[in-house]
């Protein structure tokens, strides 16, 4: 792309994204490239029910994403860098081992960062912390492999039912957490997304966390309790952050946490319904996720404002951008008619049937918080009046066709969810959404946003952005990562002074053994012939032996 011109360049990659979409629908289940790879077993495509499906949603998503790019004004080099996100994201979820799942993952994380940074300004301070956290999360869950591999001895995915038992389950739970979000580990999500340019978000929005989610159903396949209430908890966390926020990618961004929550809460409850639910939801929230995040690229490109405060009266000046953000609103509500309510509903009924009171209760709580935010979202940018007149320039027209075609996917997917039944693992059985409990759900939740937001709306504008863990976690990793680098340097100084010491004291007593010189020698063992020879002896041997130390104390500091 770097080398073509912007319109030839974006064509193409709308086509190769478009592309994988196709080929991940057409092609055969069971599909597999074996080989080895230094004396490993390793699969580096494998197509199953869970790839295909990951597949048509990132191409799909990809095509849209590189229409809006290049509407977007985005640089060819941008949507290069976007593209080698996508490609990397591709290669991990159609990996057919742990070998070449962390090989695509860490690059992932490479590729991300890189278009993070390519922005410049605050977007270079968002990505360095993007990349470490996301170092970190990736060496985890590479010990955790190592530690499976040990193990089981494969790196296949066939080889064992998901990851070992024990310390290598809590490392790739950590490991995988970094990238999904878990609470406590979320910050660098709406401290990241709203940085670069509006189109970069709308790629970072859909493939790290998705893949996380994938991962996690790759290492946990029958589920794990634990897991499922995180899920829960990131849902209801990510919420109420979410509602105190005034800048859009801010809210959005914590409203990926809170969403990909349900997706984890499904995960981790393991049943045929709740994994079919989760990657039901992975699919829909991809698309109305990406759409919501356009239709805020569109706000923020026209209007140069990024918060809530000083916007108002949109829908008039830019119609079509309001109307696709109520449908991405509706549908991450989980409003009936739209995708969302589908995935949510077969997670909740999950929980539901599992007796899971706790985690069916919270993930109802976070759904009654997800109508207020998107009410907060569309009153203050599209309805209310009183901040002035706007007189816009309408969204690209290649901006229309992504949001409209977008748009129109989670409503045909809403209305007939069949058409996304036929992708999913697990059992769809139960998972029909128009019944009326699942339908009364639904409008209660809604009505309960309406009169939830009516009656908090004055307090939230006056709380602010809400304290989260990073107040702790930021000045602890500064001040921890300084007082080790400094405590590391100064313990390499001072052994480097007592090896220079002791090195210089053995060739001084090398270098003037019969005390010609007054010095150690002659100190320590006197003038007498005899005893000099003695002492010409035990110098040189002195003088072996502290050589062999400073050399072994250096090496020991270097590998420190």
């Amino acid at each position: 792309m770097p080398f073509l011109s912007r319109r030839l360049g974006h064509a193409l990659g709308v086509v190769a994204t478009g592309g994988v979409s196709l080929w991940s629908l057409l092609v055969p289940a069971g599909v597999y490239l074996p080989v080895s790879f230094l004396g490993f077993d390793a699969v580096l495509l494998n197509v199953d029910t869970l790839s295909r499906l990951m597949g048509v949603i990132f191409g799909l998503i990809g095509a849209a994403a590189v229409l809006y790019s290049y509407s977007s004004e985005a640089t060819n080099r941008q949507t290069a860098f976007a593209l080698g996100y996508v490609g990397t994201s591709v290669g991990a979820v159609f990996a057919g081992d742990w070998l070449t799942m962390i090989f695509f993952w860490e690059l992932m994380a490479v590729t991300s960062t890189l278009l993070v940074w390519d922005y410049g300004g605050e977007a270079v301070r968002a990505g360095f912390r993007y990349a470490v956290y996301h170092g970190l999360g990736g060496s985890l869950l590479m010990a955790a492999i190592v530690w499976h591999y040990v193990e089981v001895g494969s790196f296949l995915f066939s080889a064992s039912a998901g990851m070992s038992a024990g310390i290598p389950a809590v490392l790739a739970a950590v490991g995988i957490g970094v990238n999904v979000g878990f609470v406590g580990l979320h910050t660098w999500l709406p401290d990241t997304y709203p940085r670069p340019h509006v189109a970069a978000s709308v790629f970072l929005s859909v493939y790290t966390t998705k893949t996380g989610v994938y991962g996690l159903a790759r290492a946990f396949p029958d589920g794990n309790l634990a897991i499922a209430y995180m899920g829960a908890a990131m849902a209801l966390v990510g919420v109420l952050y979410a509602l105190l926020q005034n800048d859009m990618r801010r809210l959005l961004s914590y409203h990926i946490q809170s969403q990909v929550g349900y997706m984890v809460a499904g995960v981790g409850v393991g049943t045929a319904l709740a994994t079919a639910g989760a990657f039901a939801h992975v699919f829909n929230h991809i698309l109305y996720k990406a759409l919501l995040f356009m239709t805020a690229g569109v706000v923020i490109a026209r209007t140069d404002e990024q918060s809530l405060k000083y916007l108002g009266g949109l829908g008039r000046a830019l119609p079509v951008t309001a109307l696709a953000f109520t449908v991405a609103a509706l549908s991450i509500s989980g409003f009936p008619g739209f995708n969302g309510f589908v995935s949510k509903g077969m997670i909740t009924a999950a929980a539901h049937e599992e007796h899971l009171d706790g985690i069916f209760y919270i993930l109802l709580a976070a759904g009654v918080g997800t109508f207020m935010s998107f009410i907060k979202f569309g009153y203050y940018a599209f309805l209310r009046s009183g901040t002035g007149n706007w007189t816009l320039r309408q969204s690209a027209t290649g901006q229309r066709v992504a949001m409209l075609g977008v748009a129109a996917l989670c409503v045909i997917l809403g209305l007939y969810p069949d058409a996304l039944f036929l992708l999913l693992p697990g059992s769809t059985a139960d998972a029909h959404p128009f019944t009326l409990s699942h339908l009364g759900e639904g409008f209660l939740l809604a009505a309960l946003g309406v009169v939830g937001f009516a009656l908090l709306k004055k307090p939230l504008s006056k709380i602010g952005n809400g304290v989260d863990v990073d107040v702790v976690i930021e000045p602890a990793t500064f001040y921890g990562m300084r007082g080790l680098v400094r405590g590391t340097t100064g313990l390499f100084a001072a052994v480097d002074r007592a090896v220079v010491a002791a090195t210089n004291a053995a060739l001084a007593a090398a270098s003037d053994p019969y005390g010609t010189i007054r010095g150690p020698a002659v100190a320590v063992m006197g003038r007498d012939s005899e005893s000099l020879r003695e002492g010409s002896l035990r110098a040189t041997i002195a003088t072996s032996v502290l050589l062999v130390a400073a050399v072994l104390t250096a090496t020991l500091v270097g590998l420190l």
